[in-house]
């Protein structure tokens, strides 16, 4: 990995992905004390109830934080919980359901969620919808359960993108936080690279070389349509939104090296922001859009600066090693994770920014472009596994560890997307 790659053309390397595969999650690490939930099988129509309360199991296990125990038998919401052998079996926290046909293919499915110790009920939401929402519904629910019980939105119900390639063609594709529900929003014979949600979840930015140089394109997912954002003379690259949805960070080359500037999302009113003799790249806005945090080599090796929004003096953030790149503040705007070189080695790091303490997440060897799940918890990034590309995903304490990958392919450039209420 060399640091001019990160122009524009980091990540292309990749395998051929099966045609229409879908991502699968492997649970590689789980938190230590996690708390002990019992989901219940909900009651009334069976097909579409067991369907729920699989999805629903699926997600709060995929977390790290809950260790789910039997409930034994299956519970209704308007059904008092078996409280003494819940306490026996260790259980906190239990929730029963029920799925009832409200006309015109539509269900209606009722939760209770309940603390056992308490005896207590923690909320009895109601949800209508239809069989085609199954997974949507199940995703919102277990998003419920999860604030209920950590008191932090939940990301179930939350999307990411990703680019594969199959011989010939690049794909940039959406999917559902668990892999599932997967559609190919762009396909091209020309690569496809660093994808970029919108604050409101309705539009990605990403480099397309479809007009055999990087041209940055704004694509609304909703119509199918897109706009060009940035085509200036050389390398338009590396997109990143405003917080407030109006603006794009991008690095142009059209004066000369890589450096930064802000272009409106039409594409109109190119303001440059920085200047180095160096090449700056990978910009990422903070949470509360006064900075841009990116990557630069203008001190002779490639560190993490910021500078704000507004431009001016650009400030050092990165100091241990030699190779710091690819900033990405947390939204909390607490720490900042980052790809750090460490012995030979391409990891996904995280640095405190108050403390400047930095925390090796992983153990591979060759991370890349990573992404913060909307609530901080977890951080979704690229790596290799056996000589193969996959998604991999860390919690930001690094205990919990996941594997998002397809059979015999690859996947890359992965980008968490927002809550989106």
């Amino acid at each position: 990995m060399k640091f001019n790659a990160l122009l524009v053309a980091a990540g292309l390397a990749v395998a051929p992905l099966l045609a229409n595969a879908q991502l699968t999650v492997e649970i590689t690490g789980a938190g230590a004390n996690r708390l002990p939930v019992a989901i219940a099988e909900f009651t009334g129509e069976r097909i579409v109830a067991q369907a729920l309360t699989s999805v629903v199991r699926a997600d709060l296990e995929r977390s790290g934080l809950f260790r789910l125990v039997d409930a034994g038998a299956p519970l209704a919401d308007n059904v008092s919980p078996p409280f003494e052998d819940l306490k026996t079996r260790g259980v906190d926290a239990v929730a029963g359901g029920s799925v009832s046909t409200a006309g015109e293919g539509r269900y209606e499915t009722r939760i209770r969620l309940t603390d056992v110790p308490k005896q207590a009920a923690l909320g009895t939401p109601a949800y209508l919808h239809t069989g085609a929402q199954l997974r949507a519904t199940a995703h919102r629910i277990s998003d419920y359960v999860y604030e209920k019980l950590t008191g932090e939105p939940g990301v179930f119900s939350t999307r990411i993108a990703y680019v594969v390639k199959s011989t010939g063609r690049y794909e940039l594709k959406i999917a559902d936080a668990d892999g599932s529900n997967d559609q190919a929003a762009l396909a091209s014979r020309e690569p496809i690279i660093s994808p970029a949600w919108s604050p409101d979840g309705a539009k990605l930015a990403y480099v397309s070389f479809e007009a055999k140089k990087p041209v940055v394109y704004v694509h609304d997912l909703a119509s199918g349509r897109r706009h060009v954002a940035a085509n200036f003379k050389g390398s338009n690259s590396a997109p990143a939104w405003s917080p407030d949805g109006k603006r794009l960070a991008v690095v142009l080359t059209k004066d000369g090296s890589s450096q930064l500037y802000v272009v409106n999302v039409d594409g109109s009113g190119v303001t440059r922001i920085a200047s180095s003799a160096g090449i700056d790249t990978e910009p990422r806005w903070s949470a509360d859009g006064q900075y841009i945090y990116f990557t630069s080599d203008r001190g002779g090796s490639p560190q993490i600066y910021r500078i704000a929004a507004s431009g001016g003096n650009a400030e050092r953030i990165s100091f241990e090693g030699s190779y710091n790149v690819t900033p990405r503040p947390s939204p909390d705007g607490k720490s900042l994770a980052f790809i750090t070189r460490n012995g030979g080695r391409f990891q996904l790091a995280l640095m405190d920014l108050a403390t400047k303490q930095v925390q090796i997440l992983t153990d591979s060897t060759k991370d890349e472009s990573p992404s913060f799940a909307p609530n901080g918890r977890m951080i979704l990034y690229a790596t290799e596994i056996g000589g193969r590309g996959v998604l991999a995903a860390v919690s930001a304490d690094g205990r919990v560890k996941q594997k998002l990958s397809v059979q015999a392919a690859d996947v890359r450039e992965p980008a968490w997307g927002p809550l989106v209420r």
